[in-house]
């Protein structure tokens, strides 16, 4: 075989191709089509969205810093958006997938998300955003792992499993729309779901004959990670595996100090991953059960959620009353011990080589605090609506940031007030008008009668308090070392929850409550953090496939765009650019 001898201007070349096509993170891609099917969870039929003709939908499984491109084709018969509560999508609000930032996916059209998971881990869900969907399905999971480099804080599990929990009910999300827009509250839910299938039938009375449910397969001895997340409309859960201890070991994509429970409550919009040891022996198999909190649970016994965790030598199914409940109900200032026993892993790396505790979030000075107030539903211009603030947000035609590279005038206001405000409740699209790198306090208040779940897209931030009665002296009771860094927390009814935010993140980003009900009928609003000098590196410009509506609608040219094709095909030019130059190269050094 004859040697080839390249000359140095051809090696050059080649360290050139090579960077280019090989120093980029990876990429991961999903085709997404979105459609109804009849699916029968609690032993009625009924219309589900379904994902690939699944419920739940897929997984989408990524490791820090990769690239991740999902195809959503719109099969249903109303606008969609997928959103993506808990990735942090550095400087691209564009593909956060609320009405604030995005405009919807018609029917039978498509949109192709295209962001990076940019320094995260973590186990995290993704759902539709509008119009009360997710009630009715559309969810699924999301992995993001740990780089090879990066270890996790704990011995590798022997195996994997994902757990998506949810109060369900047997009436499609445009029946539950029709009740809240006539001024109904939706009732007690008809069921618990885990990952989509009912009830095992641990009593006859309350759960009929023939629903399909979902079981665990194990094997004794070893240690497994479930990651859970409550993906629900509006109830809280408690999730307990009969006869094992969870290891609590992170929720939101942070590491936690890892500390054993019997069982542990999971709000809306929650995830947390546990480690479990198959340590007992298997006479029989064991009950999984997901049931509701904080509510009348002796008038609430159906709703609960029950899966079978089955020993690979089990003797016998499971069989005898479900394991107990916490018995704190009447005794929140107990049942709050639990959130606040949360902590963050200060040794552990998360997705840098670094300690996540190094960030001195307690040294920081505070440069705006938010008190944001929730009441009950009132009545506003003859409709039920929810508020913050004594306002229900109304989202404008156009995506904000969108509104203001093309100057559309009036289409919402920075005058959020940060704290409630003596006045009657009104409809507005008014935004908070934060500070690019402020160091905010938000005090999330709830005044209605129920538990309440509040998330921050793009962002984490530190749960530095939480209590009944607020005051000047409460700050000095904050935890400023090594409170638990996350985007979703609770707020009990009468009681309060501070949360440190560092606003290095610019775009326009979503608050609102997780509750689905609530979260229809108003209550929400968005931090709008842009920096006045940007220069094209704090803040991503629209992606090439960006879609019209509202006051640019006439823009929208395109019916169907897709960014990932249009991605690969700049990528593939720039492979035969500098294959052809290679060659080129070869060839005249020959």
């Amino acid at each position: 075989m004859a040697l080839i001898r390249f000359s140095p201007f051809v090696l050059v070349y080649i360290a050139l191709f090579s960077r280019l096509c090989f120093a980029a993170d990876p990429t991961v891609s999903y085709d997404f089509k979105v459609s109804y099917i009849t699916a029968s969870p609690l032993g009625v039929p009924q219309q589900v969205i379904a994902i690939g003709g699944n419920f739940p939908g897929p997984l989408i499984n990524a490791t820090t810093n990769y690239n991740v491109v999902v195809n959503v084709h719109n099969g249903l018969d109303e606008n969609f958006l997928m959103t993506w509560p808990g990735i942090q999508m550095r400087r691209n609000s564009w593909q956060d997938g609320v009405l604030g930032t995005t405009c919807p996916i018609p029917p039978k059209q498509n949109f192709t998300y295209n962001f990076q998971v940019k320094d995260q881990i973590g186990s995290f869900f993704y759902g539709p955003s509008l119009n009360l969907q997710r009630a009715s399905g559309g969810f699924g999971p999301f992995i993001i792992n740990n780089r090879d480099i990066i270890a996790i804080p704990f011995a590798q599990p022997d195996g994997d499993f994902t757990i998506m929990i949810g109060d369900w009910y047997t009436r499609n999300h445009t029946a539950l729309r029709t009740d809240l827009e006539s001024g109904k509250e939706l009732g007690m839910p008809d069921g618990v779901l885990i990952n989509g299938k009912g009830p095992y039938r641990y009593n006859t009375t309350l759960v009929p004959d023939g629903i399909d449910y979902e079981t665990i397969n194990v094997d004794p001895g070893k240690t497994y990670r479930l990651r859970v997340h409550n993906v629900g409309t509006s109830t809280s859960l408690n999730f307990r595996i009969q006869g094992h201890n969870l290891l609590l070991v992170e929720t939101d994509g942070r590491y936690t100090v890892q500390q054993n429970y019997t069982s542990f409550d999971i709000h809306v919009g929650q995830s947390y991953s546990f480690l479990v040891t198959m340590d007992q022996n298997a006479t029989s198999d064991y009950y999984i059960v997901a049931s509701a909190r904080f509510v009348n649970e002796s008038i609430w016994q159906r709703v609960t959620g029950v899966a079978i965790l089955h020993y690979s030598n089990s003797k016998g199914p499971a069989a005898g009353p479900l394991p107990d409940a916490p018995a704190d109900i009447y005794n929140q200032w107990a049942a709050m011990n639990q959130p606040k026993s949360i902590r963050q892993n200060t040794t552990a790396s998360g997705a840098r080589p670094n300690p996540q505790g190094s960030f001195h979030y307690g040294s920081i000075n505070v440069t705006d605090t938010y008190v944001l107030r929730s009441l009950p539903p009132v009545t506003i211009n003859g409709k039920q609506r929810a508020t913050l603030n004594g306002i229900s947000f109304v989202n404008p035609d156009t995506p904000i940031r969108l509104a203001d590279i093309h100057k559309v005038k009036g289409d919402y206001k920075l005058d959020f007030p940060n704290q409630p405000l003596n006045r009657s409740p009104r409809l507005d699209t008014s935004l908070i008008n934060a500070t690019y790198k402020g160091f905010i306090e938000v005090i999330l208040q709830n005044n209605d009668t129920r538990m309440q779940s509040f998330h921050m897209n793009g962002y984490s931030f530190f749960v530095t308090g939480m209590d009944w009665g607020f005051g000047q002296k409460t700050r000095g009771q904050y935890n400023k070392w090594d409170a638990i860094s996350r985007c979703t927390i609770e707020v009990y009814p009468g009681a309060w929850t501070a949360v440190f935010v560092s606003l290095d993140n610019a775009g326009i980003w979503n608050l609102r409550i997780q509750n689905l009900d609530r979260w229809y009928l108003g209550q929400e609003t968005y931090m709008y953090i842009v920096n006045p000098e940007e220069n094209g590196n704090t803040e991503m410009g629209p992606p090439d496939n960006v879609r019209y509506c509202g006051a640019l609608a006439s823009m929208q040219k395109d019916k169907s765009t897709n960014a990932a094709v249009s991605d690969l095909g700049g990528q593939t030019k720039l492979f035969l650019t500098l294959l052809m130059t290679l060659l080129t190269a070869i060839f005249i050094s020959y």
